[in-house]
């Protein structure tokens, strides 16, 4: 992905370049072929973005997976950001996209995290996507923080299209003269700031959160003198206007200060719609409503569907208007009680004056594209959007993707609308773990938010949906017996009603059920290990003792000899060998009689131990970990963050792997043919280069298999498959789970 940095001044321009200094020799690289495991979603799809006048171009945002534009040819989104590289992982959280609406190949991303981040980037491509120049801008983003389904605060003059505006959640209002190459904070602007109430870290001052051009108020190829600016704020005035392109600024009269604005759209004939809450969301909100404004003469109206009250608590996240019919609106609640959440969308086609639940007037729903979500009540609608060229085509966004729908003008007639999943291509798990068994499906994961999934089709989504009894929200582990692999454990945190935090399989994951007792009635999330021969698991829950079953959870034993907390692993070979270690302190602990007990003795490694506190990569991740190899008892590779030891004597003694100066995964596949050890699969850094990559001789030498344009910011883990040689897996940080296979010549 070529990529052209430009900024502002030169002390803006902060380029990361990866490992430092230039190595000699960097690592061979061979060609592979990467696809997304499918599970379809899996995220919070917080925004969409229809080109006004290019038929079929649209586009959409993720909050911690970067952003997706819809190929008509392939029918599937195509992601935008997978050639960011570790560094700039920031830049996978996308705050906001605009359209050029005079150029259909022009878009434009805001992109940061979060606040506390680096600062953020603002991505120009003229190719819809295919490459970009980057803009490096003194401005910290927040696409992963309350107010992240607002919008848009990005937004391109419609008769003008060098001209941008930018509304920021701290930093204010920003201007560009020059398609996005250079940025001015408009000084003129300056209601930038609100006393926020103190409350969880989730929620937080959102800023400013939409800009409106009004094209009505100039001509094609002047700037608009008419620019709308609404902010987050509550119990003042939160709706702004230019009339001069942004050189001075007044709030409009008469507007409702009550909650705060989330979103807005300008109808045709000039009116303004706009939905409040009193909170940008999705922390929780109270109160809120839809109003209108006619910006002709200046009168502002409340045509709220449903009303919130004391005992019915709740907001109003996105509203959408027809482009052709200024009368057609519709508009989406967020928090309301009821029945499978509450949550509808509300339809009208005289302004406001009456309305019609969408969902609630008997509204439909396939799940058959992403059949996990049927577990899931649709929620998060913060954005809701009408095709600008089809009227009855509509979408709306949801914590694991979106639906859409072809007959929403059904509802008009009273009939029922038919929506269906959305999501195809868009892929935004958060990989927690991954196992690839030695027989049976390719591949099990641990996924955050949505559990997990036995993935016997890499290619369709598991069509049971993820796994249940029982049904969790986070599965932080699951392991399988190496000499017994239908024996499968898994361990997270239960939702949606279920009980009980761990479940296993006899069956290879086709069925499953949960233990008879936890080691503590609050027992969850945490590491689990499977001995080779399956009789014994060892749990560790989160902030715990290690906990021992031999009799699949009827009863549970403390583990003697090692610390709470300690994540255990089993030999490959050995069933009664388990070990762990506390890396900071120079400790390991090994058990030979089936984790009843451990022994302590040194780890000793050759350049010492590595410092305690120091930033080690996400703690989510594969490195810092232990990993036995398969087939050989008491053969141990130490993933260290900061390098990669291996030792075949239990510990005993460590060699540190030359090359390798920083890792985030580590893994096993199948041996290549005629090598007498497994391959090894990395993330991190070798001899200067960072990739994804591959040993076939004990880390001797290592093969680079991903390229450039595959790099996917944050990656937490990687396994390879014992049963192909070459296959691998990939787990990312909100790019869901990838799979690599040797290209074909």
């Amino acid at each position: 992905m070529p990529i052209i940095v430009c900024g502002l001044t030169a002390a803006w321009l902060v380029v990361s370049t990866g490992a430092k200094g230039q190595p000699a020799k960097r690592p061979a690289a061979i060609p592979y072929t990467w696809k997304n495991v499918q599970i379809v979603g899996g995220g919070f799809v917080d925004g969409i973005i229809f080109h006004p006048t290019a038929k079929g171009v649209r586009y959409a945002r993720t909050d911690i997976g970067g952003a997706y534009r819809w190929s008509e040819t392939a029918g599937r989104w195509e992601p935008l950001l997978d050639w960011l590289p570790y560094e700039d992982t920031n830049l996978m959280g996308v705050e906001s996209i605009a359209v050029d609406p005079s150029d259909p190949d022009r878009v434009y991303l805001a992109c940061g995290m979060y606040s506390h981040a680096p600062d953020g980037a603002i991505l120009l491509s003229d190719d819809r996507g295919r490459t970009f120049q980057r803009v490096n801008v003194p401005i910290k983003f927040g696409g992963n923080e309350n107010g992240r389904g607002n919008g848009e605060r990005l937004a391109v003059d419609p008769n003008d299209g060098r001209v941008l505006f930018l509304g920021t959640r701290h930093a204010g209002l920003w201007h560009s003269t020059d398609r996005g190459r250079t940025w001015k904070r408009v000084d003129s602007f300056t209601e930038t700031h609100e006393d926020y109430p103190p409350g969880p870290p989730w929620d937080g001052p959102s800023g400013i959160v939409f800009v409106v051009f009004d094209p009505r108020s100039g001509a094609h190829g002047a700037p608009s003198p008419v620019v709308y600016v609404g902010a987050a704020y509550m119990n003042r005035d939160n709706l702004f206007r230019s009339t001069d392109g942004g050189q001075t600024w007044k709030a409009v009269p008469g507007q409702p200060t009550q909650y705060r604005p989330n979103r807005a759209k300008l109808a045709l004939d000039g009116t303004l719609y706009i939905s409040y809450g009193t909170n940008p969301g999705p922390a929780r909100m109270v109160d809120g409503g839809v109003w209108k404004l006619d910006t002709k003469s200046g009168q502002w109206t409340d045509i709220t569907p449903d009303k919130p009250s004391a005992s019915k608590p709740f907001g109003y996240a996105a509203v959408s208007v027809d482009a052709r019919n200024p009368q057609a609106v519709i508009a989406s609640c967020f928090g309301r009680p009821g029945n499978a959440g509450g949550e509808d969308l509300f339809r009208t086609v005289d302004g406001g004056k009456t309305w019609k639940p969408v969902f609630g007037g008997g509204g439909t729903f396939d799940f058959s594209l992403a059949p996990y979500v049927s577990h899931t009540p649709i929620h998060w609608l913060f954005d809701v959007e009408i095709d600008p060229f089809d009227p009855g085509h509509a979408m709306f966004t949801t914590g694991y993707g979106g639906y859409e729908t072809v007959n929403l003008t059904d509802v008009d007639a009273g009939k029922p609308t038919r929506w269906r999943v959305m999501s195809t291509g868009i892929e935004e798990t958060v990989a927690l773990e991954l196992l690839s068994p030695p027989e049976g499906a390719p591949l099990l994961t641990a996924i955050g938010d949505y559990g997990g999934f036995v993935h016997w089709d890499l290619d369709k989504p598991a069509p049971e949906g993820n796994y249940d009894h029982p049904h969790f929200g986070n599965t932080n582990g699951v392991a399988c017996a190496e000499n017994v692999p239908a024996v499968i454990v898994r361990v997270g945190m239960a939702s949606g009603g279920h009980h009980g935090n761990i479940g296993y399989s006899l069956d290879g994951g086709r069925s499953w059920q949960p233990t008879p007792t936890a080691p503590q009635p609050g027992s969850r999330l945490g590491d689990i290990a499977v001995s080779a021969d399956g009789a014994t698991w060892v749990w560790t829950p989160e902030r715990s003792a290690v906990s021992v079953t031999r009799d699949r959870g009827a009863g549970w034993a403390e583990a003697r000899g090692i610390p709470h907390g300690s994540r255990v692993i089993a030999d490959r070979v050995n069933p009664r060998k388990f070990y762990a270690m506390a890396l900071f302190d120079g400790k390991l602990f090994v058990s030979d009689d089936g984790a009843a007990s451990f022994t302590e003795q040194a780890l000793i490694l050759p350049d010492g131990l590595p410092p305690r506190g120091a930033n080690r990569g996400d703690n989510r991740g594969g490195q810092d970990r232990l990993y036995a190899t398969p087939g050989k008892e008491g053969d141990l590779w130490l993933a260290a963050f900061n390098g990669l030891y291996h030792s075949p004597d239990t510990g005993k003694t460590f060699t540190r792997m030359d090359g390798v100066t920083e890792m985030h995964a580590f893994g096993f596949g199948k041996a290549a043919l005629g090598a007498a050890a497994p391959a090894l699969y990395m993330v991190g850094i070798v001899d200067g280069q960072r990739g994804v990559f591959r040993s076939d001789d004990g880390a001797r030498a290592w093969v680079r298999i991903n390229d450039d344009q595959h790099q996917w910011g944050l990656v937490l883990h990687v396994s390879g498959d014992p049963k192909r040689y070459g296959r691998v897996y990939v787990g990312t940080h909100g790019r869901g789970i990838l799979y690599g296979d040797p290209a074909r010549k």
